[in-house]
């Protein structure tokens, strides 16, 4: 397929209204809490009070006495009925990303990872129990009635503090609770680098842990069809179905197609709901043994303590530069907080891909580390690894500007990878593919009216205020499952039928598929049909993560089309009664070439259902399939400007401009681009001013709801002038780069830095995120009495 086809009115480019925004926002959603099946029974899920404890024992007898409860599942159950643990995604290694090496003689340590706890908890709110009862309520009762006996153990939530000698002990065999120790670039190069640096600048910093926070709590319902032998799952996970049925088969140690899973619609996901959950497993697993089908909704309270949670990366790190500021070596320690259990490397693998972000640095080295802790398992979250390295490296470019007296803004240009040099193979193996990273910043800077900012930050002075202002520069290194499929069929009503593997959360794919493939067929997009989440009905899909949907999927809707068409060629030849290659196709027309006879798509859907004649593969239905494996990487990029003004009475700051321009290679639809990032600036506004998972030492979780988590709303912000580019990509065939998590990846480095520059008359040289009003208080306070 090629792009040289005439745009439609409702084709790439255009700023199509989402198809699915009326069905959502008039409430007829469909999500998995929707669905309540005849005869259901209902589940609660009885989780660890405490962070590091063996269970000696459950009791319960009391529990069962109940009326209205049917059954109570630990993780014996499991045990007696050989279950396998969650198959996670612990890859360490990979292309498109970093070249990772392990120290000599070191083994990677991935425990399992039981839906039940078995013979100890390590997190507050570890399942324990599965409790079933004719209605929640009853469940609840059920299993505050339970019995366990705890032994606690001490335990450690932070990773640095993991990795001592004298820590708790997380997983007998695994030496200081290290899962993974890798490095990246060249040591002794980079070594040599800093002996001969004029300037080291050193920054330590930690990103702290916070949660996803969807709109939609996690939910399950499974059913049993004894008949068929077959399990059903219905729920929601960015992995998509395809991938969820295959966690699911493995587990029970059934065929994969003894496991039917039907995804609805999805209330929000950013990453972390796209590892597998306990309780995906465990309601079909239950519904079996019961005979009825078990439903669960989680509860917010259960969201925040057994979610997948994000982040939670403490790092050192040093930049060498020489004297007239060209950066020579970069270097340091990444430490990871995987939690109890490993759902992923992938942030610690990604951030160490992309440590030196868009600037030359000759020489790098990087070690790596994933520590356990008690604390729940850490997955991907926007952008996941990728936030963290670009917060590093602009606030040691700030640091360096500061302490060295270089202008913030020559310092970048001077070390940005020019455009003359892509493609441009990084000092850790990372090849980025093409783009124009300077002119990115320099139109974020335009845009921003940086000039204008004298006479702003006058106004604010005499309000009060303290006003700052920053600029961050991004890459990402985009990869994920590189399987995907779509199939088009032709339907009796003149429609096509488009099935993909993806899983929107709120991307809009409903609506960009349609105009890809409605663009290239010459098609308005209501003659679309979008088909997913159902594994009766799709083969294969790998979900939605890591900017993989519209990269991968235009790609399988080129293929799928060229394949329709060539099979709509050879029916439609048969029916004109001619030879193929005098047939010809336009916009839903297979056309007789010197002639006024044509068949139409409703005409074609008809033959194959009715022409004995056709050959065998093309009885029965018109379909045309594109299956890609496509392993290469995503890079997107651009530049962020934040301006902000700090009350230095309060602490408080208030984000007052935001630009920030972001290169998406092909713009398929503007209008969703635009919505994804300014949802993926809040979404790094809210972790850099706002948001945080706090535990005690000893593990209890002490933000457990709203009420102690706070979250950015509409009112934090200014309007956000946000700018897409088209820099075609050309790792892609049609020059797609992912766009969905632009705004989140520079967003806790250019938020900090401006912080920090309008704090810079006080002598505050950091903030540690979250950049709350108390911290910035304290800052000021505490930099005021050192004068």
């Amino acid at each position: 397929m090629t792009l040289d086809q005439k745009k439609t009115a409702m084709g790439i480019g255009a700023p199509v209204l989402r198809k699915e925004d009326e069905r959502l926002l008039t409430g007829n959603g469909q999500y998995t809490a929707d669905f309540t099946p005849p005869a259901a029974c209902f589940a609660f899920i009885l989780r660890s009070p405490y962070a590091h404890a063996v269970i000696k024992g459950i009791r319960s007898e009391v529990s069962l006495r109940e009326p209205g409860i049917i059954s109570v599942f630990t993780g014996a159950d499991l045990l007696s009925h050989k279950i396998k643990g969650i198959p996670h995604n612990a890859e360490w290694k990979g292309a498109p990303d970093a070249e990772i090496r392990l120290p000599d003689g070191f083994e990677v340590f991935t425990p399992e990872h039981m839906p039940l706890a078995t013979d100890r908890v390590r997190y507050v709110g570890e399942p324990v129990a599965l409790v079933i009862g004719e209605t929640e309520e009853v469940a609840q009762k059920a299993a505050e009635l339970l019995e366990v006996d705890y032994e606690v153990l001490p335990s450690v939530i932070d990773a640095r503090e993991g990795m001592q000698p004298s820590a708790p002990v997380i997983w007998p065999g695994c030496s200081k609770n290290i899962s993974l120790m890798c490095e990246v670039g060249n040591p002794s190069d980079t070594e040599a680098a800093f002996e001969k640096a004029t300037h080291i600048v050193k920054f330590e910093s930690w990103v702290q842990r916070i949660t996803g926070s969807p709109m939609e709590p996690r939910a399950a319902i499974g059913l049993y069809d004894r008949k068929e032998e077959r399990y059903m799952l219905r729920s929601a996970s960015g992995r998509g179905a395809v991938q969820t049925r295959e966690r699911l088969a493995y587990m029970l140690g059934v065929p994969m197609e003894n496991c039917h899973v039907v995804f609805g619609d999805m209330g929000g996901n950013f990453g972390t709901r796209n590892a597998f959950f306990p309780e995906a497993f465990l309601m079909p697993w239950a519904a079996k043994i019961i005979g009825r089908p078990v439903k669960w909704i989680s509860s917010r309270s259960d969201c925040f303590s057994s979610d997948y949670q994000g982040r939670d990366l403490a790092v050192e790190a040093e930049l060498a530069l020489d004297a007239s500021g060209k950066f020579l070596g970069l270097r340091g320690t990444n430490v990871s907080n995987l939690g109890a259990y490993v759902a992923y490397f992938w942030p610690l693998r990604k951030g160490l891909s992309l440590m030196q972000s868009i600037y030359d640095i000759p020489a790098v080295s990087f070690q790596g580390l994933a520590v356990f802790t008690n604390t729940p398992p850490t997955a991907v979250y926007r952008s996941a690894g990728r936030p963290e390295a670009i917060y590093v490296i602009e606030r040691l470019i700030d640091l360096a500007a500061d302490q060295c007296g270089f202008d913030r803004v020559e310092l970048r240009r001077k070390n940005i990878i020019p455009a003359t040099k892509l493609p441009f193979t990084t000092a850790v193996g990372v090849t980025y593919d093409s783009g124009d990273y300077n002119s990115a910043m320099e139109l974020a800077i335009k845009r921003s009216n940086w000039e204008g900012y004298k006479e702003r930050k006058a106004t604010s002075l005499k309000n009060g205020m303290c006003r700052g202002r920053a600029v961050a520069n991004y890459i990402e290194v985009t990869s994920g499952i590189p399987r995907e499929r779509v199939e088009l069929r032709a339907k009796s009503t003149g429609k096509i039928e488009l099935a993909v593997g993806t899983m929107s959360s709120g991307q809009g794919h409903e609506t960009s598929y349609a105009q890809v493939a409605g663009e290239w067929l010459g098609l308005p997009i209501e003659s679309i049909d979008f088909i997913a989440n159902d594994t009766d009905k799709i083969s294969v899909g790998g979900g939605s993560h890591s900017g993989r949907s519209m990269r991968l999927v235009s790609i399988a809707i080129g293929e799928a089309i060229d394949d329709f068409l060539s099979k709509g060629k050879k029916i439609a030849a048969q029916i004109l009664e001619t030879d193929q290659d005098k047939v010809d196709y336009k916009a839903g027309h297979f056309i007789f070439k010197g002639s006024e006879k044509f068949v139409t798509i409703s005409q074609l859907a008809n033959a194959c259902e009715t022409l004995n004649s056709l050959p065998p593969d093309l009885q029965h239905e018109l379909i045309g399939v594109g299956d890609i494996t496509n392993r290469a990487g995503g890079y997107p990029y651009g530049s962020h400007v934040c301006e902000v003004e700090v009350d230095p009475e309060t602490g408080m700051v208030r984000i007052v401009r935001w630009t920030g321009v972001d290169d998406v290679g092909l713009a398929v639809n503007p209008l969703i681009l635009h919505g994804q990032a300014h949802g993926a600036i809040v979404q790094g506004v809210g972790q850099a001013l706002l948001e945080q998972i706090y535990y005690s030492k000893e593990g209890f979780l002490l933000s457990g709801s709203f009420m102690d988590y706070a979250m950015p709303r509409a009112l934090d912000f200014p309007f956000l002038d946000t700018v897409i580019t088209e820099t075609p990509a050309t790792s892609h065939p049609y020059g797609i780069r992912p766009g969905g998590e632009g705004g989140t990846t520079p967003a806790l480095g250019v938020v900090v830095n401006a912080i920090v520059d309008a704090l810079s008359e006080f002598g505050v040289k950091h903030i540690e995120m979250p950049t709350t009003p108390e911290k910035v208080w304290r800052a000021i306070k505490s930099s005021r009495a050192k004068v």
